[in-house]
């Protein structure tokens, strides 16, 4: 990887991709977290996709820079360290959700979780996506949603869907996300703080950027 970015809006979808062409989500990215934990683990490569679900705008700094200032800075390692922990607990939750629980708790979870990361209480989605983030399919994601739907959890039409009940769908789910510790937790409805911060600790190079645009059948990836 040749640069790490920290998306200031939208959110991204870490994608593991599978031997017959398809790819499952491992994990999302939003405002509270960095693009290249690779690049901060002392990694050369990573080996899993990036796909930006919600466009908005990242910061973007070279590598090579970026592990000078993390060796320099012993407060922003910390800080992206206990990030790291997060995004990896993170994908360990995901994981026993979608290995122990049935598809109305799983989407719950996951759009309980792309709900953190957006403004607003809309965004865009279809359940060709859905079902690929989940690793199911359609048939399964449009059933799931009819639930939530009719229950009044969520709105769900022409490509986008509402949150219109947002602690009836956190009762909806396993309760994978309710047993986060509090530090792990995203903010309350992320917002675009990372920009000061970053800017407040001097990382060189850093540029703000376009973090990509709609979602597209394939994943779009971040080089």
């Amino acid at each position: 990887m040749t640069a790490v970015y920290f998306p200031e809006s939208g959110y991204a979808s870490r994608l593991a991709p599978m031997d017959d062409g398809d790819f499952a989500e491992v994990g999302l990215i939003g405002p509270e977290g960095m693009i290249g934990l690779a690049v901060l683990l002392e990694g050369d490569c990573d080996s899993f996709e990036i796909m930006v679900q919600v466009p908005g705008t990242a910061l973007r700094t070279d590598a090579g820079a970026f592990r000078e200032e993390v060796d320099r800075m012993p407060a922003l390692r910390m800080v992206l360290h206990r990030y790291a922990l997060a995004h990896f607990e993170q994908v360990a939750r995901s994981a026993a959700c979608n290995g122990r629980h049935n598809v109305d708790q799983r989407l719950a979870r996951w759009l309980l979780m792309a709900h953190d990361r957006v403004e607003g209480d809309e965004f865009p989605m279809t359940h060709e996506f859905l079902a690929m983030m989940l690793g199911v399919r359609r048939a399964g994601i449009t059933v799931a949603a009819g639930a939530l739907q009719k229950a009044g959890l969520i709105r769900y039409e022409r490509g986008r869907i509402a949150i219109t009940d947002r602690p009836g769908l956190e009762a909806a789910t396993c309760g994978v996300l309710r047993h986060r510790p509090a530090r792990l937790r995203p903010p309350a409805r992320a917002t675009s703080r990372g920009r000061e911060t970053l800017l407040a600790l001097k990382l060189p190079s850093l540029s703000s950027i376009p973090s990509g645009a709609k979602p597209s059948p394939g994943p779009s990836p971040i080089a």
